[in-house]
């Protein structure tokens, strides 16, 4: 019935229906296999195998069974054998180098033993019978310990696999696969190190030297059930105590305190501590909290397992988890939820599959519930953050120092991003149990409880984490000197609106043409079309070209297409009436009558047409067109040709000629707005709202960017091209009205009729309706705003307001803003003739639905986004070195300011913001239009310059500033000094020709000192006086503009302010009002 080999020795047991079993001696079949080296020996071998020989010799017959024999099988290591049989027994044999003899018999199968086989692991035996059962044996004790039915079917086959810890039983349906207990470690991770259990012993692992400790020895259950293995385990630092939890007896804990000098020794350990309960863990240095099922209380215990406290939980909980300190996390059948135990509160709920782990973050601020087959993360008050679903168990997971959630599932390695987003980061050969994440290395346990490091590779997720967090300076970083590449990442950049990003990534012209069109990079769809050369790219990209306008590209695209019809109406549209008619020209050379008929339609040339009917043979159409449009002598001559066959015209009605209207201006391309330069454009620069970069190469000649006296200095690299821009535009001024009021068409439902009021017949007296109070006085008594006082007329209350807001005292600059503001908000109607003109006051967001008894604010004609636009122009205007009309743009922003109205205290706080960049502008810019002036004193302008390098400008700027005051200090020998502006300029992400000048000239300046003296030490922080261009130093006295913050001298106090030219320097104010909502 069955046989079998010896793992070891040269030995097979057979099994058979004659009631033995036979232990068979193969020894002398492997002695025939070997070749002999003689061939006298060679020849004897040869004639045993022609007339027969002894292969295999029965070593020991085993007799017992009652009935046939269906299996029997060698122990792995020791001189075991069992045996089943149709007599319902399972027979345990022992042999040595004599005889083999009888151990034990092991009853309980109802029906016959099919197979039976000794567990490679443990010391358990297995076997299954007909009657529906796989029964689990111990093999030391010689008894059942478990016992798994089948209601329908009889099992017939056992295997087990070679390597892992798992059996396969066959039965009457198909097969099953199984393992007889779990194999995952109770760990518990506490700071640099990893509490385990292994082979009976708690150990203990540290990260940081990677040294393995045995702690204690754990006692062993005293069932004999299977599963009896510890299940979790937690850990006190503080008491160096451990909490270890069972499915013994029904669920059990030992609370073990172990001396921290015991190093493993068994006699230092003292007696656990034991009780029952579903779960237990710690919930401060010296408490654990124990679920009891039955009453569904959690029971607050102290190191001396004494009851402490009861308290009721608020779901049926099935396991506690540690959740902070005195909080507990309870795991119902549907959800989870957080429990205060000192306030009995529920902290937070969350909805969630059946729930196996909970692994929280270090800073306990998030938390990953890992179920069979899901992943959730939740909040340390369980909002729900994002979850994933699994099709294979999820094992294990722990958290990096980053944020992101790193699992296991049976065979992958995983990662979990704060937003949901997963992916793989390697394939596991084995099931492992990750216990920590250190950077690049995870450290983990196996199944058989040693601890690995395993190197993995971060990039990817690292990347996709500081793109969602918007750390574009780390991804920058990373494209650069990182391998990141694949199908995968381009997708996720793609769907995550990242187009540009993923150009970086891709080196196939196609893939790159289709992510320049969705990002809009025209200049390197160009690029890769001239690469392709294919009639749809050329297509698709003159589609994309005339969506943003872009006419020279559509041009140029229909050119290479040879799309004559649609580069026609380009030109017709844009006005180049001069193209069209040159393209008439080239469908007349390619006899393309009806291409060259449409353009003289668009041209309007009546007497190219007539022409063109003409050559093509339609004299009646050329004779009617020519009447048509009036060639009279040309129709004659055409009538002539005719003859009798003259068409005859309708008579007595009006005809319209077919002439386009003519075209005011040629136009080219639209003009784009001005937008924010983006981070992966612009490379490093930070974005904002202000951060408005734009390249130096555009920088004007005040800047002083001349070349210094150095070898090589003068190279420049030009950014030239007369061509078309295909990626940049020239940004045009955007239109300031209307856009921030919601002032567009309504869909408002159609007037309807007012009812006229009926009066009495008999009434000959006639009362005149009763005044209300003009909208104007009450936006006066309602508002405390100056922007809304000065719209309404009551200029003087605005000043008084500024006046105590502000400090403000000169109200020159405010005349014209006050004027517009209230001329913008009333709106003039003509009445009757000899009547006056009917002003009418203009609200703030109106509709037709409100109530006539409210009144909103009024409307203003200055907004913030106006600001904004003046910012934009403005430091357009200082890039190209136009200090004056930079100047006066910076100007009319501080002067604007005061009378404007936010909505938010968030767009309050920009408006801070804003002073404070303008007011270091118009410092700057004062200053370097007073060095201009100075042209003999050459320290004073130096000192001037490096005063400008203090002001807090934009990147671009700064670098101009850099560079301009290390030319200046350099040409005048100041080489210390000059050496320090090249640092601050190498600091700030220079252009390359600007990094080459400016370590030329810290070459050139090593080792040498400034010849002259400077009122200017960099060491010494300080702001610059805004009058007298005098530097300030920290602990030095001063007094500053109330409006706009500039700092000042001591003796300055009281006059006006040179930076905002609106304050009194050193006035008191109460700040600056410019929101409702600072009021409320």
């Amino acid at each position: 019935m069955c046989a079998s080999f010896h793992p070891k020795e040269d030995l097979v047991v057979s099994a058979s229906l004659d009631q033995t079993v036979r232990v068979w001696d193969i020894g002398a079949l492997r002695k025939k296999t070997v070749s002999p080296a003689d061939d006298i020996l060679r020849l004897t071998q040869m004639n045993t195998d022609l007339f027969g020989g002894v292969d295999a010799v029965v070593k020991y017959v085993l007799e017992g069974h009652d009935r046939g024999v269906n299996w029997a099988s060698f122990h792995p290591t020791l001189p075991l054998i069992v045996s089943g049989a149709d007599d319902r027994q399972v027979k345990l044999w022992r042999m040595n180098d004599t005889k083999a003899w009888e151990v034990d018999t092991l009853r309980g199968h109802m029906n016959n033993v099919s197979c039976v086989m000794f567990h490679a692991k443990q010391d358990i035996i297995v076997s299954n019978s007909e009657d529906k059962s796989i029964r689990i044996w111990d093999a030391t004790k010689r008894t059942g310990i478990q016992t798994f039915r089948r209601e329908h079917d009889r099992f017939w086959i056992l295997a087990a696999h070679p390597e892992m810890n798992l059996l396969a039983a066959g039965h009457d349906s198909g097969m099953i696969v199984f393992k007889l207990e779990r194999e995952r470690p109770a760990f518990c991770v506490s700071g640099d190190t990893v509490f385990y259990l292994k082979d009976r012993f708690l150990r203990f692992f540290e990260y940081s030297t990677q040294k393995e400790v045995q702690v204690a020895p754990i006692r062993r259950p005293g069932s004999v059930s299977l599963n009896q293995s510890p299940r979790t385990l937690s850990y006190s630092p503080t008491e160096n105590a451990v909490l270890i939890c069972s499915d013994a007896d029904g669920g059990s804990y030992e609370l073990y305190i172990v001396p921290k000098d015991s190093a493993g020794r068994s006699d230092y350990l003292q007696e656990a501590k034991k009780g029952a309960g579903g779960s237990a863990v710690f919930v401060a240095r010296n408490r654990f909290a124990v679920l009891e099922k039955s009453s569904n209380q959690v029971l607050v215990k102290n190191l001396k397992n004494e009851i402490l406290k009861k308290s009721p939980l608020p779901i049926a909980t099935d396991a506690i988890y540690y959740a902070g300190t005195g909080n507990l996390l309870c795991k119902g059948e549907d959800r989870v939820a957080i429990f205060d135990l000192q306030q009995r509160l529920v902290l937070g709920e969350l909805q969630t599959p059946a729930i196996k782990y909970v692994v929280w973050s270090s800073d306990m601020e998030s938390v990953a519930l890992l179920s069979k087959h899901a992943v959730v993360i939740a909040s340390k008050k369980l909002v729900h953050k994002c979850t994933l679903h699994e099709t294979i168990r999820v094992k294990s997971g722990a958290w990096d120092e980053n944020g992101v959630f790193i699992y296991t599932t049976l065979n992958h390695m995983k990662y979990c991003l704060p937003n949901g987003d997963s992916g793989i980061i390697k394939t596991l050969d084995v099931p492992i149990y990750i216990t920590r994440v250190v950077g690049n290395n995870i450290f983990c346990l196996d199944r058989d409880g040693k601890n690995k490091l395993i190197a993995v590779d971060a990039s990817e997720y690292i990347f996709k984490l500081a793109l969602l967090r918007k750390r574009y300076d780390h991804v920058m970083s990373m494209i650069k000197n990182s391998q990141l590449c694949g199908q995968a990442v381009i997708s996720y950049l793609q769907q995550k609106g990242f187009p540009e990003v993923a150009l970086h990534f891709v080196k196939d012209e196609k893939t790159r043409f289709n992510l320049a069109l969705e990002s809009g990079n025209i200049q390197i769809a160009v690029a890769s079309a001239k690469e392709i050369d294919d009639k749809d790219h050329w297509y698709k990209l003159g589609i994309e070209a005339l969506r943003q306008g872009n006419v020279g590209i559509v041009e140029y695209a229909y050119q290479r297409t040879k799309n004559f019809e649609r580069l026609a109406f380009l030109y017709l549209i844009t006005g180049y009436l001069d193209k069209v008619g040159f393209m008439c020209k080239i469908a007349g050379q390619n006899n393309n009558l009806m291409g060259q008929f449409h353009n003289a339609l668009y041209l309007g040339d009546a007497k190219k047409r007539v022409e063109i009917l003409e050559n093509a043979g339609q004299l009646p159409l050329a004779y009617v067109t020519a009447v048509t449009h009036g060639l009279t002598e040309i129709a004659e001559r055409i009538a002539s040709e005719l003859g009798e066959n003259v068409p005859s015209l309708p008579e007595g009605k009006s005809h319209s000629l077919l002439i386009p209207p003519a075209p005011l201006t040629a136009c080219g391309d639209w003009p784009l707005l001005r937008v924010v330069r983006g981070i992966f454009e612009g490379g490093l620069d930070a974005t904002g709202r202000a951060d408005l970069e734009e390249d130096d190469e555009a920088a004007g000649a005040d800047w002083g960017d001349e070349d210094l006296d150095i070898v090589d200095v003068s190279e420049v690299v030009a950014n030239g091209g007369d061509g078309v821009d295909v990626e940049e535009g020239e940004p045009n001024e955007e239109d300031g009205e209307e856009g921030g009021w919601d002032l567009e068409d309504l869909e408002l439902p159609p007037e309807t009729e007012t009812p006229k009021a009926v009066g009495n017949a008999r009434s000959a007296l006639f009362v005149a309706p009763t005044p209300g109070i003009p909208v104007s006085q009450i936006w006066t008594q309602r508002s405390s705003l100056a922007g809304e006082q000065a719209a309404a007329g009551n200029f003087d209350t605005a000043m008084r307001l500024l006046s105590r807001q502000l400090g403000i005292k000169n109200f020159v600059p405010l005349k014209p803003l006050f004027i517009d503001l209230h001329m913008g908000s009333h709106t003039y109607m003509c009445a009757f003739a000899a009547a006056p003109v009917i002003s009418v006051a203009v609200e703030k967001g109106w509709n037709e639905s409100a109530s006539p008894n409210v009144r909103g604010p009024p409307a203003l004609v200055f907004s913030f986004s106006q600001m904004e636009d003046r910012l934009k122009a403005a430091y357009k205007a200082t890039t190209e070195g136009k200090f004056p009309e930079a100047l006066r743009q910076f100007l009319s922003i501080l002067h604007t300011i005061p009378v404007i109205v936010v909505d938010s205290r968030r767009e309050v706080d920009e408006v801070k913001e804003l002073i404070e960049i303008v007011r270091e502008y118009v410092l700057g810019l004062r200053m370097e239009l007073k060095r201009k002036e100075l042209r003999d004193d050459v320290t004073r302008q130096q000192e001037l310059a490096a005063y400008f390098t203090n002001c807090k400008l934009q990147r671009v700027h700064m670098r101009l500033v850099l560079a301009s005051a290390m030319a200046l200090c350099f040409k005048q020998k100041n080489y210390a000094t000059a050496a320090h502006f090249a640092r601050m300029l190498l600091e700030n992400s220079p252009q390359e020709a600007q990094a080459k000048k400016a370590r030329q000239v810290l070459q050139a300046c090593q080792d040498k000192d400034d010849s002259h003296q400077l009122n200017y030490d960099f060491r010494n922080p300080f702001v610059v006086c805004g009058a007298t261009y005098v530097p300030i130093y920290r602990g030095q006295k001063d007094v500053s503009c109330p409006y706009c913050g500039s700092r000042f001298v001591p003796s300055i106090e009281g006059q006006l302010c040179t930076i905002c030219e609106l304050g009194a320097v050193g006035a008191d104010a109460s700040g600056l009002l410019c929101s409702p909502t600072q009021s409320r």
